[in-house]
């Protein structure tokens, strides 16, 4: 039988967690040793300007962002990128395929499970804890919905917020 891998944040993922929520950071530290798939936080606590930079480029919707500071002093969201050697190559990169960021949101759930916080993930809007359905299915699902509305998903994979 393998051992299970297990995955540590580096340096550069850490120092974007600086000025995010302290129960956002205890998740996702907690996420990290429980995914079956490597990933690094992409981005945490952002300024107004570059928020209104992506919400021009179409990357985000609104400048109400969980990631600009918030009352309590602290950005509530993070971005978390799947990183690994996808190509089979020995060359780390990060990856913007699907496939890898269930298993993050999986890693997600069970850690803000595990310590009572309330998580929502981008790929489905939907706060994590309330739900036992495989994140394929809850991505799924709100497809479906807003559709059956008339209206454009908008799936952000790497997003993460506290709920």
């Amino acid at each position: 039988m393998t051992e299970k891998q297990t995955y540590t944040l580096g340096k550069t993922s850490l120092s974007k967690l600086n000025g995010v929520h302290p129960n956002l950071v205890k998740v996702i530290k907690r996420a990290i040793e429980l995914t079956s798939q490597d990933f690094s936080v992409n981005e945490g606590l952002r300024t107004l300007d570059r928020q209104k930079r992506l919400v021009a480029a179409g990357a985000s919707r609104t400048l109400n962002s969980k990631h600009l500071k918030q009352a309590d002093g602290y950005g509530h969201a993070s971005d978390l990128i799947p990183w690994g050697d996808f190509d089979g190559n020995g060359t780390k990169e990060i990856s913007w395929a699907w496939e890898n960021f269930y298993p993050i949101a999986e890693a997600m759930r069970a850690a803000a499970k595990e310590l009572n916080i309330r998580i929502r993930w981008g790929g489905c809007w939907e706060t994590l804890n309330d739900t036992t359905k495989p994140t394929t299915q809850l991505v799924a699902d709100y497809v479906a919905l807003r559709r059956s509305v008339g209206k454009r998903a908008f799936i952000d994979g790497p997003h993460f917020e506290l709920a």
